[in-house]
């Protein structure tokens, strides 16, 4: 659609062509009254109509829009009086309102749309007395004050009208708006809400994953190092590997499956830990468990998390402690956060921070409110402490 098709669908909007028919309309309704009244007018008259009511018009459409997007008052302003000007001049070429009082109905609900109410009384006072002060001078005043009523009464139903549609359009436009950034809103949460989950998943994966390939690989190594001297223990330990690696795949798969359960799910948390050491004890490890104070069930989520915290500690020392005892502690005692301690003594780092599976027990804890405590040093063993509140 090319700029001039744009322009004429742009001037032919609601608000122009309701003012263009009411002044028509008002015309006609003269111009009938003039026909029946026999009365003929000059021909200087006849332009003169005709000249004024085609200028009122055009500053009544092509001016109410430069004039509308204009934010001086003072312009504004000068639009009004402007019309006002040509209405009055058109009735008084005409004698009297009569009926060409209908051309400024549509002048007092412009000033409701683009005047403050403090500017729009006086404005369409202004109106009023247009209409009104032919009448006063040239009618019986019996007359005049009858027709003065409907005129004042004409003149209110049109500015409320007028603005009781701009607020609705308003609110209809607000309402648009409210919608859209809902909408938007909806679409950064989905997003949001995936990532999450897709962050989740990944930790998941990590964490089951990376814990059953390091037993798996202990019990390799074990096998290989006393294959020459106990064929049958290391036959033992390749049987425990395939069984780890037969439980790795599973827990994968309920992993992608949307991780719908998890190690604490169908048993208490100390179970699950015990269960856990057995694992490392059987690939070579010295693994212990110490449980304190009375055992209380916790959250799901607490108690994953949990898990999930102290199955990351005994993956990282199999990878990378170079010892083959930790200790894992339970703490139950305290009225208030639940404490999992994992100290092994092995060779430490310098550096506290850990790598992604670290990050991922920070994110855990965090989501439920705990804390992770990381303390080591190059050759002081490594010792990770969890405290969540069940």
């Amino acid at each position: 659609m090319n700029s001039k098709v744009r322009h004429s669908f742009k001037f032919l909007s609601s608000g122009n062509i309701a003012f263009i028919l009411v002044v028509c309309a008002s015309y006609a309704s003269a111009t009938t009254a003039l026909i029946y009244s026999r009365r003929s007018l000059p021909f200087w008259e006849i332009v003169a109509l005709v000249s004024v009511a085609a200028g009122y018009l055009a500053v009544g459409t092509y001016g109410f829009a430069v004039f509308r997007r204009s934010e001086s008052l003072l312009w504004r302003l000068a639009y009004f009086l402007l019309q006002l000007l040509l209405a009055g001049t058109l009735i008084l070429l005409r004698g009297s309102a009569g009926e060409l009082s209908l051309i400024l109905l549509p002048l007092a609900g412009q000033s409701a749309l683009l005047l403050s109410t403090q500017l729009m009384i006086p404005i369409c006072a202004l109106i009023y007395l247009t209409l009104v002060m032919p009448l006063l001078l040239r009618s019986r005043w019996i007359d005049a004050i009858a027709i003065a009523i409907v005129y004042g009464v004409g003149i209110v139903f049109v500015v409320v009208f007028t603005r009781v549609a701009a607020s609705e359009r308003e609110a209809r436009t607000e309402l648009a708006t409210a919608n859209q950034q809902l909408r938007d809103h909806a679409a950064q949460v989905e997003e949001l809400a995936t990532t999450k989950e897709r962050n989740r998943l990944a930790r998941e994966i990590h964490d089951s994953l990376g814990h059953y390939l390091t037993v798996v690989n202990v019990q390799i190594g074990a096998a290989q190092a006393i294959l020459e001297q106990d064929r049958s223990r290391a036959l033992d330990h390749l049987e425990k590997a395939q069984t780890l690696t037969q439980e790795g795949l599973a827990e994968i798969r309920r992993s992608v499956a949307t991780l719908r359960s998890s190690p604490t799910e169908s048993r208490p948390l100390p179970e699950a830990l015990a269960r856990l050491i057995e694992q490392w004890n059987s690939a070579g490890m010295q693994a212990t468990l110490t449980i304190l104070g009375a055992v209380h069930p916790l959250t799901p989520q607490a108690e994953l998390t949990l898990y999930r915290a102290a199955q990351e500690a005994l993956t990282n020392v199999g990878k990378h402690a170079e010892t083959s005892h930790v200790d894992l502690t339970l703490d139950y005692e305290t009225a208030g956060p639940i404490r999992l301690k994992v100290q092994d003594d092995g060779v430490g780092s310098a550096d506290s921070q850990g790598g992604f599976g670290l990050l991922g027990v920070r994110e855990r804890v965090q989501l439920l409110g705990g804390e992770v405590f990381v303390r080591t040093e190059a050759g002081k063993g490594f010792t990770l402490e969890v405290e969540l509140r069940g």
